[in-house]
């Protein structure tokens, strides 16, 4: 799906994108190195210590890098791995698949709320395919997308904005969701456990659990690698998902045991380009 935009907005939008990209390749080389001189960092990416700053400056808001005396220091914790730049440079294949199959679950005329983890960004190139739809997201990164898309129409969730997520969460946001209702809730987790959903912050875990109480069925996208981390708040049993969408790299004996316990799940299998 592609909306409409003038030539500045095309121009704005690659500008973010390169930017973004950037981010993310910084935010890579501090994390492996553990620490950077800035300098360093100038030399490496081709760009000026005045854009290196700025760029650091806004990934020490998200709670990624710390930036002082010149060096750049990744952060040893887990709200990097939750946090928005980081996650969306990972998985891109599994979650372009997974997101691919999870279309088969949305209908035209549906309304439908998406959560904010990043494999769910990998949707909206294609909802074009199922307009009319109703979308409801805590999101700022997914109204911003949809915020022009023709047969959409945007229903964006407000509350206490987290930066490190590009979400807005808290109590505005779970009380709005309950006097919602949706016909299909499409969300992902940061980690499984005992075939258990878990994240690693609360107010994550109320928004989406006010999602999902909010909608009639329930989608989980969940790459391979979330059965080999640990979070720390226990959000729903996958058994209660009406379909848990995993990629082709999950565990055979993952897949059998959660087939076992009668949990619908769908293998995403890549698509050709």
């Amino acid at each position: 799906m592609t909306a409409m935009r003038d030539d500045s907005g095309v121009v704005g939008d690659a500008r973010q994108g390169r930017q973004a990209q950037r981010q993310s390749a910084i935010t890579e080389a501090v994390m492996a190195a553990g620490a950077v001189r800035i300098e360093e960092l100038a030399t490496r990416f081709d760009i000026s210590v005045m854009t290196v700053h700025r760029d650091l400056d806004e990934l020490e808001g998200r709670g990624l890098l710390r930036k002082s005396r010149g060096v750049a220091t990744a952060l040893s914790s887990a709200l990097v791995e939750s946090s928005d730049v980081y996650r969306a440079s990972r998985q891109l294949a599994e979650k372009e698949a997974i997101a691919h199959a999870a279309l088969d679950f949305i209908e035209p005329g549906q309304a439908i709320m998406l959560d904010d983890s990043t494999t769910t960004l990998h949707l909206l190139p294609h909802l074009s395919a199922k307009k009319p739809l109703t979308v409801i997201t805590n999101t700022l990164t997914i109204m911003e997308e949809l915020r022009s898309a023709n047969g959409i129409t945007m229903l964006g969730l407000g509350g206490q904005y987290y930066n490190w997520c590009s979400a807005y969460m808290g109590r505005i946001t779970t009380t709005t969701i309950e006097n919602l209702r949706a016909d299909l809730l499409v969300m992902s987790t940061s980690a499984i456990s005992d075939d258990v959903a878990f994240h690693q912050t609360q107010e994550t875990v109320d928004v989406k659990r006010a999602m999902f109480e909010s909608s009639s069925r329930r989608i989980l996208l969940a790459d391979h690698t979330k059965f080999e981390r640990r979070a720390l708040h226990a959000m729903l049993p996958l058994s209660q998902f009406d379909a848990v969408i995993v990629d082709t790299g999950i565990d055979p004996e993952h897949l059998k045991r959660l087939r076992d316990k009668g949990i619908n799940v769908v293998v995403a299998r890549r698509t050709s380009r």
